[in-house]
């Protein structure tokens, strides 16, 4: 069995950071993960050798092991940001906690979505993921009962609701069983499309963000203390 790739530590990235390309990579057991050690460790090499102010990469699991998101240096690095990346595992067909949470507390109504939440419109949002399973385990007649793509919506809707165009993901089923030959091949295409962005020909076939518009009235007015 291969040795792990080595990551190196994230404390460079700590503060906000100004790039075109923002991949943040949530995974809980980063350790244990082959796919997502190779993956992230080809960010950070394409990172090195980019001009400055092309890509980033931001460790959540590294950066906040308390839960506690910095929510303006988050924001600060989305803003700067062209293409969004999430790269992370598939956790009971969703997202992990953490990521989960980010979700919830970054991407703020009035700031990602809502009256005056343009932040993050005309963007692009790119899942870069990995299953347990193997892909033929996602099918009607398998133990996941669905094809993949019926689990996509909820990261679809997220985007569009930000305003955000959902590129088509780039996923590897079977991580676990997955040769070094496939991880290595799996690598070499997420850090061809990273060097390539924004020149990817599916681009040109994706639709345009539908319209998305949440109105004040869905969120709750806060009360304004009375003064005697």
């Amino acid at each position: 069995m291969a040795s792990p790739v080595p990551i190196a530590s994230d404390s460079a990235v700590a503060a906000p950071v100004d790039a075109e390309i923002l991949v943040i990579v949530a995974h809980p057991e980063l350790e244990q993960s082959r796919a997502n050690q190779r993956l992230l460790a080809a960010a950070r090499a394409l990172q090195q050798r980019s001009p400055a102010g092309r890509l980033a990469v931001r460790d959540l699991y590294a950066l906040y092991p308390d839960y506690l998101i910095d929510i303006t240096a988050e924001q600060a690095a989305l803003a700067a940001a062209r293409l969004v990346v999430w790269q992370q595992p598939i956790h009971w067909y969703g997202m992990p906690p953490l990521l989960k949470l980010w979700v919830d507390d970054v991407l703020a109504f009035g700031w990602a979505y809502g009256p005056g939440g343009t932040a993050l419109r005309g963007k692009d949002l790119w899942l870069v993921a990995s299953t347990g399973g193997p892909e033929d385990s996602y099918r009607p007649d398998s133990y996941n009962r669905y094809f993949f793509d019926a689990f996509m919506p909820p990261y679809e809707q997220t985007a569009a609701l930000c305003g955000m165009r959902f590129l088509p993901p780039l996923i590897l089923h079977g991580a676990h069983k997955a040769s070094e030959h496939d991880l290595a091949a799996h690598a070499e295409i997420f850090t061809q499309k990273l060097a390539d962005y924004p020149e990817w020909p599916e681009i040109e076939l994706v639709e345009d963000c539908v319209e998305c518009a949440v109105p004040v009235s869905a969120r709750p007015v806060d009360k304004v203390k009375e003064t005697a």
